[in-house]
This record gives structure tokens, sequence and C-alpha cells, in this order.
């Protein structure tokens, strides 16, 4: 069945014209079809253009994902994979990123894994290393490795204040001082920070979490100045709570989770996967969410 549609005025700020659709040529994915007139004004192709480009699949794309075994890092694999994307997995647990590494080549594409703790330095190198190896470019760094210690600030240790800096920071400047090179020399890429809402405000019983958040947040400001120049995009994910093993963190119960109005992780891969798939000439600085059960702070 065929569908068209006419009409005399563009959208404002174009030139008035007739304008025609008609879905009578193959779309390569849906079986529809479409024609465009000759007729049909610059401005507007440039729109339709730009449109096609941001939705294109990452096919081809090398996404390399801390923290994936689990949560939003599993959700974020998972949604990469479906629009073709190369992975590179790295978490502390090998039965979880082997699970992951089937689903992703069950979704048509393919996945290496590297085993270690994101705070150490040479898992940092051995991860950027394995994937350069393997596929010989990164086009996508997702920084998600987070732990959280939901306790006022006299009943935190200087030992769970390491754990939670180096967590939270370290891993997160490890992995990017790294990546970074590779995509000065491709000339493109993008790397995303995965923060929190705490990462823009001020939470009581959060205040060292809030300090490693914040800190991320600081991180990808500089970063976008730094690296926007040579054609790296840098954007921060700021979600508020999200149903996940990290959720319990500290100082939470699984039951206390389950029932929450807690964001769900493929929300936030959602957002990470609007981020990887701007148009060349675009980015996005930083998303923060929240659910409609919650207000901004």
């Amino acid at each position: 069945m065929a569908c068209s549609c006419r009409g005399r005025s563009g959208p404002r700020g174009f030139p008035s014209r007739n304008y025609s659709l008609s879905l009578n040529s193959t779309f390569p994915e849906s079986g529809w079809r479409r024609t465009w007139p000759t007729h049909l004004s610059l401005p507007t192709e440039a729109i339709l253009r730009k449109s096609e480009n941001m939705t294109t699949k990452l096919s081809g794309k090398v996404a390399l994902i801390t923290g994936a075994s689990a949560g939003i890092g599993r959700a974020c694999a998972r949604v990469l994979a479906e629009e073709g994307a190369r992975l590179v997995l790295t978490a502390r647990r090998q039965e979880r990123l082997d699970e992951l590494k089937q689903l992703a080549e069950k979704l048509g594409t393919r996945a290496i894994s590297v085993l270690g703790d994101a705070r150490e330095e040479s898992t940092a190198k051995n991860t950027v290393g394995a994937a350069m190896q393997t596929f010989g470019r990164i086009d996508i760094l997702i920084n998600n490795t987070g732990v959280g210690n939901y306790k006022n600030l006299i009943d935190t240790s200087a030992e769970e204040y390491d754990d939670m800096m180096d967590t939270n920071v370290r891993s997160t400047f490890l992995f990017t001082r790294h990546t970074v090179p590779v995509m000065l020399e491709q000339k493109q890429g993008t790397i995303l920070m995965i923060s929190s809402m705490a990462g823009l405000y001020g939470f009581g019983g959060e205040a060292v979490y809030c300090a490693t958040k914040f800190a991320q947040v600081g991180f990808a400001q500089a970063l976008d100045k730094e690296l926007r120049i040579h054609g790296i995009k840098v954007s921060v994910i700021c979600p508020g709570g999200v149903k996940t093993e990290f959720a319990l963190g500290r100082g939470r119960t699984q039951e206390g989770v389950n029932n929450s109005d807690m964001l769900e992780p493929e929300d936030v891969a959602g957002a990470v996967l609007l981020a990887c798939k701007q148009s060349p000439g675009s980015r996005i600085i930083e998303i923060q969410m929240r659910t409609m059960a919650e207000p901004l702070a």
C-alpha cells in the first residue's frame, strides 16, 4: 500500500514549495519504499541527510566498556551490540563476561573480554592493547565502573574513601588516559562517563560518593575543552538511582531497591546510545536522568 502527502508550505525558515512524499521505493531494512522529488528544497534535503546520518547503526564501530558484567555496563553492551558495534568488555567476573560475549555473538557481532580490576593501570593497558590487537581501533569508551557508599561522613572510613576514589575516579582516569592516544591518532572518538545526579547535586549521607561523581563531571567538562578540537567527543551521563547491584552499594537493601521507583539499566543504556549515535558535527555534553516519580534534586 502506498502513502503520499502533498503541501505548499515548508517548515518555518525554509522556502515555500510544493513537495510530495511517496513510499514507493524500498527502504533497506523495513521493506517500505520512498521517492524524493527533484524539486525538494536543498535545506530540507540537508536535514534529511543529517537525520539519516544520526540514525545510522554503529556497524563497524568498536566500543570499550568498563564494568561490563552487570547493571548499566551490561545493558550498554547489549544495546550497542544490537546496533552492530563490536565490543571490548572488561570486568572482574569471567563467567559474566563469557555470557555477554555469547550474547553479542548471537546478536551478530564480535566481542572480546579482558578480566581485571579497573582500578589497576595494567587492566587499562591490557584492555586497550587487546582492542587494538583484535580490532585496530577504539571508537567509543564507556567509563562505567563504579561503587557506592551511602553513609554519613562520620561512619565512613579512610579505607572506604580510598575504595570509592579509586573505583570511581582513578579507573575513569586510567582508561581515558590510555584510550585517548588511540582516538587522537584516529582524529575521532566518543568518551562517555557514567556519573550520577550526585555529581551535580549534593545529597546528605553521600558526601564522599558525591565527591567522586563531581570529579567525573569536572573531568568530562575539562576534557571536552581539551579534546573537541581533535574530533573527540566527551559526554557525561548523570542518572538518578538505577536498579542494579551498584544501587545496593553499602547502606541499602535489595528489597528497598526492588521496591523503589529507580531507573532501569536499559533507561541509561538508551541515553548512552543516543550520545554514541550523534552525527559527526554534533555532540552531547551532559544528560541528566530522573524517573517520573522523582523531583530533579
